[in-house]
């Protein structure tokens, strides 16, 4: 193999492997959707036993939704940093 030829092959396997990297970094994804569903789930049931503490609920259950959202931002940025702004292939 000459030199150009290797210097394709190897922008290659880092562009494929970049790429099966923000796939599974967009797995995580499925966490944050899962996890927000279960806490809307369970503060419906606690305003429904107990509708006096609508607010209190209310106010905690959006601020747990609103940190548990921001694990799936940051796996959609990471993916997005592996698609288009690959450091790695700079340093082929």
């Amino acid at each position: 193999m000459d030199y150009e030829s290797m210097k394709l092959l190897s922008k290659a396997i880092v562009l494929g492997s970049s790429a099966l990297g923000a796939g599974i970094a967009m797995i995580a994804g499925l966490g944050p959707g899962i996890g927000e569903g279960n806490a809307v789930g369970k503060a419906l049931e606690a305003i429904g036993r107990q509708p006096e503490a609508k607010s209190e609920v209310t106010s905690t259950m959006i601020l747990g939704v609103a940190m548990a959202e921001t694990t799936g931002i940051y796996s959609l940025i990471v993916a997005l940093i592996l698609l288009f702004v690959n450091p790695l292939v700079g340093k082929l």
